[in-house]
């Protein structure tokens, strides 16, 4: 059932059976027209769907029972086919293309918002939607998060191990108007999307050398990465991974700042991507859903030091019998311009 436009929607859509209806309230009589009839029970997505329009569809079905159907659908989407797998590595490819345009658009003195825009430019040359989706209520995302330094440290609401001071407080994430150092990480975690898809993407360049600290931080995110890809086999939990994580972190002297500092640490270090940035499964703690062949997961490892920046990797990867295939390989290690 389509309201606007139909006929785009009959050039575009496989479905066969495609009709128009202008009011909700036509919905139960073009079910009965179809040979459906009134359901018992209606699944809705209770996770994601506005209270006025459950109470309408409580009216137009007045004798159906309402059922959350939120898990399933999500789970459903949780293992991808060989064809969305196929749209998700299209998409890396695109993110590993973009990763290498950085060193040519990156200069000493420019904003971060400035490097950010020139950045987008790029994607939108190269056919990315320009639209993030995410599920989480209240979770936005503009093509993703280009910081430097302390401000790339800085927390926000959103739930990311990376905030940003924003262009103002009405967005208070991301990209802002303070410009470019030498010497400082530029962290570059960006979302291409392209026909439908996400693959969720990071790097880190500088303009000069890093501090030892910084460098060997960094290299240690890429060394958990690792672990972590060969640990993450169908059967193992998100929970199990995020926990190895950790302890790893900590074995290497950086549990204070792995995935953020104090309070504002985030509990997980990767999540699905799909059509959505936040899709199951979640390698976070206390999470029971074990991996499936065929999952799409985005790993991200990453220090934050306060007052001096953000440093690790984020990669999109497929679950396989063996670990994780990583999809981007454009180099990981910091890229000095």
């Amino acid at each position: 059932m389509v309201r606007k436009d139909i006929d785009r929607a009959r050039a575009e859509s496989a479905i066969a059976r495609i009709v128009p209806f202008s009011s909700p309230r036509e919905i139960p009589d073009i079910l009965e027209q179809h040979g459906i009839g009134r359901p018992a029970a209606l699944g809705l997505e209770f996770d994601v769907l506005p209270t006025s329009q459950y109470l309408s569809f409580s009216r137009l079905f007045d004798t159906s029972r309402m059922v959350d159907i939120s898990t399933g659908i999500r789970m459903n989407r949780a293992v991808k086919s060989p064809y969305e797998i196929g749209l998700i590595r299209k998409a890396a490819g695109f993110s590993d293309r973009l990763a290498a345009a950085v060193p040519s658009l990156l200069k000493e003195g420019m904003t971060e918002i400035e490097l950010a825009g020139r950045i987008e430019a790029e994607a939108r040359k190269w056919g990315h939607q320009g639209i993030v989706r995410m599920r989480l209520w209240g979770a936005e995302l503009f093509y993703g998060h280009v910081m430097a330094g302390a401000a790339a440290a800085a927390p926000s609401y959103l739930s990311s191990p990376t905030g940003g001071i924003g262009v103002n407080p009405a967005i208070a994430q991301g990209s802002s108007m303070r410009p470019i150092r030498r010497h400082e990480p530029v962290l570059v975690d960006l979302v291409f999307a392209l026909d439908g898809y996400l693959s969720n993407h990071t790097r880190i360049f500088s303009l000069g050398d890093l501090p030892a600290e910084l460098t060997a931080a960094h290299n240690a995110m890429i060394d958990i990465q690792e672990i972590i890809k060969a640990a993450a086999k169908p059967g193992v939990t998100g929970g199990e991974l995020y926990d190895l994580a950790v302890t790893e972190a900590g074995a290497r002297g950086l549990g204070d700042y792995f995935m953020g500092v104090g309070d504002q640490r985030i509990r997980f270090i990767g999540h699905g991507v799909g059509l959505e940035l936040d899709e199951f499964p979640f390698l976070a703690k206390g999470q029971q859903m074990p991996l499936e062949t065929g999952m799409i997961i985005a790993l991200e490892p990453k220090i934050i030091l306060p007052e001096k920046g953000v440093v690790g990797v984020e990669n999109t990867h497929v679950v396989t019998e063996t670990g994780l295939e990583q999809l981007g390989t454009f180099r990981e290690e910091i890229v000095i311009v």
